[in-house]
């Protein structure tokens, strides 16, 4: 496949790649106000799929949506002496409205957990009504010092669950439970992307929590970025905020919380996991338009083929979709659906369909080879099912083979400059890590030897994933 002379190539410099394919493919601006953006219909498509799998998969596990609001008094932060501390250097705070100062201060949203609480004291009173898991899809503000477009905004889209429990063993529980089904599942099984789940030392562990489980995810570049996080948060804010239940014996105790979030910062992890030189790739499961049927040539009987051919798509359960703007040339018509990573292309000319035929067109293995007209459908269904499945094992391969297994601090750090690093956590420890930090070199999680999630954060022979990231 040619490399459209658009983007910058990604050895040559792989932020500008990015930053290329995000104007090229149509997937955002830069907003108004430092470090917004603005996302396009392209990019905001891509959200949108993000959004419904990953609902449906949060519904599953008992989640229910709601809504709180955007604006939270400042004196609600202050009650969690740890989250206000983590989250300080970020808070936008609102101190006129309407012509005058405001009596208290307000903190435009950086993340739920005040707000919610102080509505969970009301609302949890007994044990029959747990465990309460709401689910908030918003709009949040981090006022961001170093803004990346979809990677670290000032302002971001996610959505953030949280929950109550009884038991601190059905608290971690569920948070093992989103992590896994949830974050796990949808980033494996849809974006085609291998995480490491796996714990948060005490270092990077979530402000206010007593553990944080992460998904982590290798880029191009060979760095790491951060795809989803589920928290336990054990009684720190149902104590600032009295939120108890009466137990079947009739005592009174805190609840027991979680609280996990993905967001938009997902849609920058598909375009530099998967991205190459000719812009997106798409996975097909994830893809608005998995599919699109491309016309040569301005003549009626083609037309009519190729709307055949949609139809006969749809029918099938493809997403697809029909480009037929004749008045533009064809060359920049592929090359739009190359950049905007549409996983199939099959193009109608003239000659191909005379001879019942068409050009069937793969963006991820990059291939194109005639079929017949008649196996069109089957033929972009079988392509679909294996693109899928080979953009997971590029990219498994890919970290696989830039994530050595090393014994020493200094291993570590040769390793974390083109990739990701394997080291005993025993051998590293809270002193290693804060060595690590000296090089921008962070511990991304710990797992067990074989790559799984650990129980405990003092397991033996645990694993540290080093790298630099996002």
């Amino acid at each position: 496949m040619s490399t459209p002379s658009l983007l910058t190539p990604q050895r040559t410099d792989f932020p500008r790649w990015y930053q290329d394919v995000i104007a090229r493919a149509e997937l955002a601006d830069n907003g108004p106000v430092r470090g917004t953006m603005v996302i396009r219909p392209t990019g905001y498509a891509l959200w949108e799929r993000m959004h419904r799998e990953l609902d449906d998969r949060i519904k599953a596990v008992g989640g229910q949506n709601a809504y709180f609001p955007l604006f939270i008094p400042e004196s609600y932060l202050r009650r969690e002496a740890e989250h206000v501390e983590g989250f300080s250097p970020e808070l936008a705070v609102v101190t006129h409205a309407g012509g005058k100062q405001l009596d208290e201060p307000v903190v435009v949203r950086p993340t739920s957990e005040t707000i919610i609480n102080s509505f969970f004291a009301r609302w949890v009173q007994s044990y029959r009504d747990l465990p309460l898991k709401l689910n908030n899809w918003s709009n949040v503000v981090r006022w961001e010092m170093r803004p990346r477009v979809f990677l670290r905004t000032t302002e971001f889209l996610w959505q953030e669950g949280h929950t109550c429990h009884a038991t601190q063993a059905d608290a971690r529980e569920h948070a093992r439970e989103v992590l896994t089904e949830v974050y796990g599942a949808f980033m494996t099984e849809v974006l085609a992307i291998p995480v490491i789940q796996g714990r948060k030392t005490a270092r990077e562990r979530f402000a206010g929590a007593i553990n944080t489980l992460t998904c982590e995810a290798m880029m191009g570049d060979g760095k790491a970025l951060q795809m989803g996080t589920s928290h336990e948060l054990g009684q720190n804010f149902a104590r600032a905020f009295n939120v108890q239940f009466l137990t079947a014996s009739g005592q009174r105790e805190y609840v027991w919380q979680t609280s996990w979030g993905a967001s938009t910062r997902m849609v920058g992890g598909l375009i530099m996991c998967h991205g190459d030189d000719a812009g997106l790739r798409v996975p097909p499961r994830l893809a608005p338009v998995q599919a699109i049927v491309l016309v040569v040539k301005d003549d009626p009987a083609l037309r009519a083929r190729a709307h055949q051919v949609v139809g006969d798509l749809r029918d099938a359960g493809v997403r697809v979709a029909l480009d037929e703007r004749t008045d533009v040339s064809f060359g920049r018509r592929a090359i739009d659906a190359e950049l905007k990573g549409v996983p199939v292309r099959i193009e109608l000319g003239p000659r191909e369909v005379t001879a019942g035929k068409a050009v069937l067109v793969r963006r991820i293995p990059g291939t194109k080879e005639p079929v017949a007209l008649t196996a069109v459908v089957p033929e972009t269904a079988s392509a679909l099912n294996a693109d899928q499945q080979m953009l997971y094992d590029q990219a498994l391969a890919r970290r696989e083979a830039a994530s050595p297994h090393v014994e020493s601090l200094d291993e570590a750090l040769q390793a974390a400059a083109h990739g990701w690093a394997r080291i005993p956590w025993s051998a590293l420890g809270e002193l290693g890590e804060a060595r690590l930090a000296e090089h921008a070199v962070t511990v991304r999680c710990l797992t067990r030897p074989d790559g799984s999630l650990p129980d405990r954060g003092d397991e033996p022979d645990l694993i540290a994933w080093v790298a630099r990231s996002y």
